[in-house]
């Protein structure tokens, strides 16, 4: 550099040419910025624009519900033709869902003793890829078994951190100590749920998720102690009251009034058709003919 220098400034004469103007910078380019992402039909709040038809089961058992009963593809192709059968029965927008149990009840109590069976995320993420690419909304299922539905959210949380990827906790199998499924019907407290709705609320906001679902199942009233207690005010929670009544139409009618008893305010009720259980199964018409209209509908 320095020989450079030295070359430049021994000239005998100055250059008689004016220097040229120095040449300006070209401004920068503005950093795009990446648009928060939308749920399935656009937007970031579930409802009240849209309903959702969803497929229930475990991926490996197709005795436990209607999703296990086919491959990820064929089951996204079930959900789009089952949503579509509710179109002329509704104002608002359709979207097929999963609903997919990721832990499952057990009877023996594993290698951690908690008498739930968690799916390897991976697994599950193969059925939420499919899911993506059909635009179906996901709702991850919790039987906690003698653990705690946080411990077990936590296990899903790269899932749920992904914008169309909701999460259901279902009281049935969350079992107090000396608890085994299938001799009790389990329980959970409004205090659990709400810690678990807060860590949910919190990931939401921080990855700039839109609205999430959250579904409660219940079809006895001493399944959610305290019910009343249960927060509905995080904006970045849409919470839904599932019924899981089967039967004849007038068990299932007798198990939805029952629910809607003192229901917390903003939370929506969810209805449940049972291929083998319901005594008939209700038709599209009918089941959105059922007062409220049902939120969310699954086929187990």
């Amino acid at each position: 550099m320095t020989a450079a220098l030295l070359f430049v400034g021994c000239g005998s004469e100055p250059s008689s040419q004016p220097s040229a103007p120095p040449k300006s910078s070209p401004e920068p380019s503005p950093t795009p910025t990446e648009e928060p992402p939308e749920l399935v039909g656009g937007g970031t709040e579930l409802f009240p624009d849209k309903r959702f038809i969803a497929l229930y089961g475990h991926p490996s058992y197709p005795a436990l519900g209607a999703l296990g009963e086919q491959s990820p593809e064929e089951s996204a192709d079930r959900a789009i033709e089952l949503a579509e059968m509710y179109e002329a029965h509704s104002d608002e927008e359709i979207h097929p869902a999963f609903e997919i149990i990721v832990t499952l009840a057990s009877e023996h109590p594993g290698d951690d003793g908690n008498y739930s069976a968690e799916s390897d995320p991976e697994d599950i993420a193969e059925y939420v890829k499919v899911a993506e690419e059909h635009d179906v909304y996901v709702v991850l299922d919790l039987q906690p078994g003698h653990a705690d539905f946080l411990t077990q959210a936590k296990i899903y949380e790269d899932l749920l951190k992904r914008p169309n990827v909701g999460l259901a906790l279902d009281p049935e199998w969350r079992l107090s100590e000396g608890q085994v499924h299938m001799e009790q019907i389990g329980s959970v407290s409004a205090a659990e749920i709400n810690e678990t709705t807060e860590w949910l609320a919190e990931l939401t906001e921080e990855n700039d998720l839109p609205q999430k679902m959250v579904i409660l199942h219940q079809f006895r009233q001493s399944m959610i102690r305290g019910r009343e207690q249960v927060n509905t005010d995080h904006s970045e929670l849409a919470m839904v009251l599932h019924a899981d009544g089967h039967g004849s139409a007038q068990d299932k009618f007798a198990t939805w009034d029952l629910l809607r008893e003192d229901l917390p305010e903003d939370m929506r009720m969810a209805w449940k058709n049972f291929y083998r259980q319901d005594e008939p199964m209700f038709s599209p018409q009918q089941t959105f003919d059922v007062e409220p209209k049902p939120w969310f509908v699954s086929y187990q």
